[in-house]
C-alpha cells in the first residue's frame, strides 16, 4: 500500500521557490522594474500619479497570483483564451442524429 512511483508533489520540485515558473518571474520583475521606473521619472502631485506608478506591479502581482485548480490567475487567462477563441465542432454519429452535417434516415 502507498506505493507511489511519482511523489505528490514532483511538479512542485520542478518549479522556483517551488510556486514560479520562469515566465511569472519574468513578468513579476518587469512589473516591478517598470513601476520602479515610473516612481523615477513621473513627478508625484496627486493620487492619480501615484496609482500610476503602482499599476505594472499591481498587474505583475494579480497574473502571478496563485488561484485553486490552476497555477496561477495568468494560465487561467491562457487557458479561457484558449476555450473561447479554439471552438471545435464534434460531429456525433449514433441511433439518434439530426444534423446540418448530413441528417441520416
Amino acid at each position: 500500500m502507498n506505493n507511489y512511483l511519482i511523489p505528490a508533489n514532483a511538479k512542485k520540485g520542478q518549479l522556483i521557490f517551488n510556486l514560479f515558473r520562469p515566465i511569472d518571474l519574468v513578468v513579476f520583475l518587469v512589473g516591478i522594474g517598470l513601476s520602479i521606473l515610473f516612481f523615477l521619472v513621473i513627478s508625484s502631485n496627486s493620487l492619480f500619479t501615484t496609482l500610476i506608478k503602482l499599476l505594472p506591479i499591481s498587474i505583475g502581482t494579480f497574473l502571478v497570483f496563485p488561484i485553486p485548480h490552476y497555477h496561477n490567475v495568468m494560465m487561467f487567462l491562457n487557458d479561457f483564451y484558449i476555450f473561447i477563441t479554439n471552438r471545435r465542432v464534434y460531429l456525433w454519429k449514433g441511433w439518434c442524429v439530426r444534423s446540418e452535417y448530413g441528417e441520416e434516415k
